[in-house]
């Protein structure tokens, strides 16, 4: 019975991968698992949890569906590679040139878009550097590097410092020095350490707006349209990697881009902060 399960289940998931993700292959996330108590691997950004959108995304979900979710936040980089692992079900992540690869290796199935927020750069008030204003991401960083201001990067495998990279490449620069430091660390940890540094740093928006009352920085570069920053979300493949549960992850996935999951993602942080701290990407337009 197990093995015919598995090979209906492999069967849908060639269907489903073949007809353009979801099309055709819709089921209700609300709807109870057969058996309870499963549990379901989320793998995540940091950047995701740091926000506090979990928080309330995840109980909600839960109480739904009767699954119970583990969730793990790493760098984007950390999460695929635990996909690939089989220590995920489902990665929800902010990179999507390795989201791509992660599909185009056959272990991820059915990535959806799901939000979007945007990159800004922070630094202290007084603006040593002079980039207040400035909405070219790439000539911000210039300026910060040619007067050898401090500037804290996470320097993990993050999609964060990813995308630093990137913006460094524009600039024509390779930071290195004294005054450019690699945390490791979360992007919560990495501003905590920039403020008390007063240093620069890149950070997801949301996360800065979430903590900002105990940060002592402010935003300085933002606009730039390089700087948009999507998520998605992504099943492991069953076929794959074996012993993950792929009927969970796809209520997962079907719940953060239906109407209501939406709803709350567009909500988020509007009754605390009086503004959407992530925006809509499933539903555009909601």
């Amino acid at each position: 019975m197990a093995r015919q399960r598995m090979m209906l289940l492999a069967l849908g998931v060639v269907f489903c991968a073949t007809s353009g993700g979801l099309a055709g292959c819709e089921s209700s996330w609300d709807k109870p698992p057969e058996a309870g108590g499963q549990i379901l691997r989320l793998a995540t950004t940091t950047s995701a949890a740091n926000s506090g959108l979990l928080d309330v995304l995840i109980p909600f979900f839960e109480q739904k569906t009767g699954l119970d979710v583990e969730i793990t936040a790493v760098g984007t980089g950390n999460a695929l590679a635990m996909g690939r692992e089989g220590r995920a079900d489902v990665i929800l992540v902010h990179s999507r040139v390795a989201e791509n690869q992660f599909v185009a290796e056959g272990y991820g199935l059915n990535r959806r878009d799901v939000m979007y927020n945007d990159f800004v750069l922070l630094g202290p008030a007084n603006d040593p550097a002079g980039i207040r204003g400035d909405m070219d991401v790439a000539s911000a960083l210039r300026k910060i590097a040619g007067k050898k201001e401090p500037f804290n990067s996470r320097g993990d495998n993050s999609g964060t410092y990813l995308k630093e990279l990137e913006f460094w490449r524009l600039a024509e620069i390779e930071p290195q020095g004294a005054w450019y430091v690699k945390t490791g660390k979360s992007m919560l940890e990495t501003l905590r350490a920039a403020a008390l540094r007063q240093a620069y740093v890149l950070s997801d928006r949301s996360t800065y707006l979430f903590h900002r009352a105990e940060l002592e920085l402010v935003v300085l570069c933002q606009g730039d349209q390089r700087l948009w920053n999507p998520y998605g979300v992504i099943a492991v493949n069953p076929v794959r990697v074996k012993g993950v549960n792929y009927e969970a992850a796809m209520q997962f996935i079907d719940f953060l881009v239906s109407e209501e999951g939406q709803k709350m993602i567009r909500n988020y942080g509007l009754a605390d902060l009086g503004h959407s701290l992530f925006k809509p990407l499933a539903t555009p337009g909601l």
